[in-house]
């Protein structure tokens, strides 16, 4: 399942950070909060707008990004 849609992109909204469909809460919040250590229970009782599918999204909106990077090779 592609779950990468409910990722949307507005120029207006959170400075056009990718955002959960629409809403105020950006990728890169969710992914700290997950990295921070919340479980996706705690991201969900804290944020009830927010679904689990949404939370699985940010993870494959972000596995999506590293897996298109381009890096630049490191100097000697």
């Amino acid at each position: 399942m592609n779950l990468t849609p409910l990722i949307t992109v507005d120029p207006g909204r959170r400075n056009g950070r990718p955002c959960v469909r629409h809403l105020r809460i950006a990728v890169g919040d969710v992914l700290g909060w997950l990295a921070g250590g919340e479980t996706e229970a705690q991201i969900l009782a804290d944020y009830p707008e927010l679904t689990l599918q949404d939370i699985r999204a940010c993870l494959a909106y972000a596995a999506e990004r590293e897996a298109h990077e381009v890096r630049l090779p490191v100097a000697a």
